[in-house]
């Protein structure tokens, strides 16, 4: 694997989403929000599959009954890739039809964080939720107009929050009583760099962003230090997750959305699936329980 992106699957997702190993089948699971798609794909064999949602889906992340949990604008489904069922299990933002779910992770404890969003991307109406054991308790944390992330430390006790537009990335404490505290700034992305979109922690406790119209996706080391850069042939990367069986190839997912035709021209791979070698594994993710 080179440490150069290159493209392994293209699909030319409008905005490419939610990368994440799932171990038990050995592929890759993301979805491309704007056309309402799940996607599945297999490294091994290179064999590719789809799915279509009900609506605008963020997410997929695999839960301890052999499916999975999904968001939606309308809230959490269970989804069944057996007959592409989803099933709406909870809606926490029923009172506002403008937002929709944006990006999530699972903690060490089965605890699902998952974030909400204003879909015009104008009122700081997104807030972060934790679903466990069928649950759902909203973190506390302050609004913002894009969620995105969580990302979980290894021990699960420090938590990053991506505010997308306000190009910050955030990082609490959570105690093990669950209970959030000591949020501090943990980076802001330059002008002119792009917007921070989906985290990620590795093995060695470092962070990766995608970098939203930035060409590049970032590792930054604990403290907050620009450590990497790794650029690609495309504007918008979303979210990046390790994957492979030793965990230590990187999927990327990215976006056609805000391109003009010119731009479309001049990316020809925009919305594809990427990998590299990223020089470091990943975290093993956990599986949720709902």
């Amino acid at each position: 694997m080179s440490a150069e992106p290159q493209s392994i699957l293209s699909v030319g997702a409008i905005l490419g989403e939610g990368p994440v190993w799932v171990e038990r089948d050995a592929a890759v699971w993301f979805v491309d929000i704007k056309s309402h798609r799940v996607h599945r794909f297999d490294p091994a064999t290179g064999e590719a599959r789809s799915w279509d949602a009900p609506g605008q889906v963020g997410w997929v992340l695999p839960t301890d009954d052999g499916l999975f949990a999904a968001g939606l604008q309308t809230g959490v489904h269970r989804f069944d890739p057996a007959d592409g069922s989803f099933t709406l299990l909870h809606a926490p933002e029923a009172h506002l039809p403008g937002n929709r779910l944006n990006d999530a992770t699972v903690d060490p404890e089965g605890g699902l964080w998952f974030g909400s969003m204003d879909d015009a991307e104008e009122q700081e109406i997104g807030r972060f939720y934790r679903l466990h054991k069928g649950e759902v308790v909203e973190s506390g944390l302050p609004a913002v107009s894009i969620t995105n992330g969580p990302a979980l430390s290894a021990d699960g006790r420090t938590i990053y929050h991506t505010d997308t537009l306000g190009r910050k990335i955030w990082r609490t404490r959570i105690a093990q009583d669950g209970a959030l505290s000591d949020t501090s700034l943990f980076v802001e992305i330059e002008d002119g760099a792009g917007y921070p979109d989906g985290p990620v922690v590795d093995a060695e406790g470092c962070l990766w962003t995608g970098l939203f119209a930035g060409w590049s996706a970032r590792r930054y080391d604990p403290d907050g230090r620009l450590m990497r850069e790794v650029r690609f042939p495309v504007a918008n990367i979303t979210k990046i997750t390790f994957g492979g069986p030793d965990l230590t190839t990187a999927y990327a997912t990215t976006a056609r959305k805000g391109l003009d035709a010119t731009a479309l021209t001049e990316q020809p791979l925009a919305g594809d699936l990427f990998a590299f070698d990223p020089g470091v594994a990943g975290l093993p993710g956990h599986i949720a329980t709902i």
